[in-house]
């Protein structure tokens, strides 16, 4: 088999992982070879680079892997763009299989199968995969009488002092992706959204994500905040926007880094 010749092939590479977080040097993802791993780790097939068969760890005791953990973020952004998206898929794979190692229809324990993409039940032969949530990220946008256009950003519950993002939420049950913007501007923000127009998506491995990146035009400007979710919230100019994206000391708020699509959000607005 392929797959099997693929984890005997001498060239063969394993990303190195402390739990979920990665080892970042030069700038670049580490790898080890596969030969050289432990014999409690299962080897998740991530693809071929340069013909070379690159693999996540699996480690046999899931205990210390936690999905939501976000002590990474320093380390992502050193990393390139191709190089956070390989990390971003291996990381939600090996979460993915580390929270379920059981069966959701009979309870049985289930067995890493087709190189990590799918584990089946030997039980009730049920198959599962991989998912992926969908998450709304979005600007409100609303343009006061003299013409001039702001944006809503707010500062999540947990966020460091004067970091201020554009505001999210999952996508329900049924929803399209516009009913779930104006909804969580509504529950959020007290906004509400009369037209949505959809710019860029994001996947997001904290723990399997796909950020959909969206501008909402808002029909006032009147904020009810949802405190348990955002603490403070502020309209804000393309000119206090810019200041913030340049990292100036006296901006108004503290703009989201570079990785976040928050930020690409922000960059897609003031451009107009």
């Amino acid at each position: 088999m392929r797959l099997a010749a693929a984890r005997g092939d001498r060239r063969a590479r394993l990303l190195a992982l402390d739990a979920l977080d990665p080892t970042v040097a030069g700038g670049a993802l580490v790898w080890h070879a596969l030969i050289d791993a432990a014999a409690d780790i299962e080897p998740l097939f991530l693809g071929l680079i340069d013909d070379i068969p690159h693999f996540a760890p699996l480690p046999d005791d899931c205990s210390s892997i936690d999905g939501r953990s976000r002590s990474c973020w320093a380390a992502l952004g050193l990393l390139a763009s191709d190089q956070a998206a390989l990390y971003a898929g291996a990381r939600s794979l090996v979460a993915w299989h580390a929270s379920q190692r059981f069966c959701a229809s009979c309870g049985s324990q289930t067995a890493v199968a087709k190189g990590g993409w799918q584990r089946d039940c030997p039980a009730c032969r049920a198959e599962h995969f991989p998912r992926t949530d969908p998450v709304v990220i979005m600007l409100a946008e609303h343009v006061a009488a003299d013409g001039e256009a702001r944006v809503l950003v707010g500062h999540g519950v947990g966020f460091p002092p004067g970091r201020m993002s554009a505001l999210a939420g999952f996508v329900e049950p049924g929803e399209s992706i516009e009913e779930a913007v104006a909804r969580e501007l509504f529950e959020e923000a007290g906004i509400r959204a009369r037209r949505v127009d959809y710019v860029a998506s994001q996947p997001w491995p904290f723990p399997s994500s796909l950020m959909i990146g969206c501008i909402a035009h808002a029909e006032d400007d009147r904020v009810t905040l949802d405190t348990s979710e955002v603490d403070e919230a502020i309209w804000v100019t393309r000119g206090v926007v810019s200041a913030a994206l340049a990292g100036d000391g006296s901006a108004r708020f503290l703009a989201p880094p570079p990785i976040a699509i928050a930020r690409t959000l922000l960059e897609h607005w003031l451009a107009g």
